[in-house]
């Protein structure tokens, strides 16, 4: 029946535009009860995206079911990577549930919703991981919105070549940059040289994507910071 309803839902969506279409035409067409929607929807946003609270519970099970060797940037990569398995699972739903979602301003204000949710999720345990180290709770809030920017960013490019080619190797290469630049354990900072012709680590430079937001700036617009950064390299 859920299926049936996530089904009916999106034939009437392509069909007469998502705001046009009613939970009473959705129930119609699956010939079920309006009881039967709320059972499984508690809206009409959540039936456009009614596998994401199954893939969060995945990642959340995931990562807590993590050891203690388990290095954490690699970690929380590989469980965005679940995020990224449910959308690879059925291409043609997850590429128009993207185009409907970039024409309709209320569902992409959901969808940030649900990102911030996985996003918490990666810092919680990044939190965990790193409690008791110099700025833990910063460097796991950094992280997890770097993770969350790399892999949204190669999963949105593989969405607009309408789900062709590997997305698995789009988001490992988005990835790499993150565990590049964050994992395994913090360098020492280097020492002062008379002789240096500049800051140290300045030829490293651009191996790492630094980005500055406003404090209280929405967290929307800092993951879109992050993915700009990402794109221009």
């Amino acid at each position: 029946m859920r299926d049936a309803l996530v089904s009916a839902a999106f034939r009437l969506f392509l069909e007469r535009g998502y705001e046009q279409t009613t939970v009473d035409d959705i129930v119609t067409l699956a010939g079920v009860g309006r009881r039967s929607f709320f059972r499984y929807f508690p809206s009409k946003e959540d039936v456009v995206f009614p596998d994401h609270e199954r893939c969060l519970a995945d990642m959340t099970e995931f990562l807590a079911a993590s050891g203690d060797s388990d290095e954490p940037v690699r970690r929380v990569c590989d469980a965005a990577r679940l995020v990224l398995r449910m959308y690879a699972e059925n291409p043609s739903f997850s590429v128009q549930r993207y185009r409907l979602t970039k024409q309709v301003p209320g569902l992409r204000a959901y969808e940030l919703s649900v990102v911030w949710r996985y996003e918490r999720a990666l810092a919680e345990y990044l939190r965990v991981r790193f409690a008791g180290r110099a700025d833990g709770s910063l460097r796991a809030d950094v992280i997890a919105s770097a993770v969350v920017a790399a892999h949204n960013n190669a999963l949105r490019s593989w969405l607009r070549s309408d789900g062709q080619g590997d997305a698995s190797a789009t988001v490992d290469h988005a990835l790499g940059y993150v565990q590049s630049a964050f994992g395994g354990e913090p360098a020492a900072p280097a020492e002062p040289s008379a002789a240096a012709d500049g800051p140290a680590g300045a030829g490293d430079a651009e191996d790492v994507v630094v980005v500055v937001s406003r404090r209280g700036a929405p967290l929307w617009r800092v993951v879109q910071e992050i993915e700009t950064a990402f794109a221009r390299d």
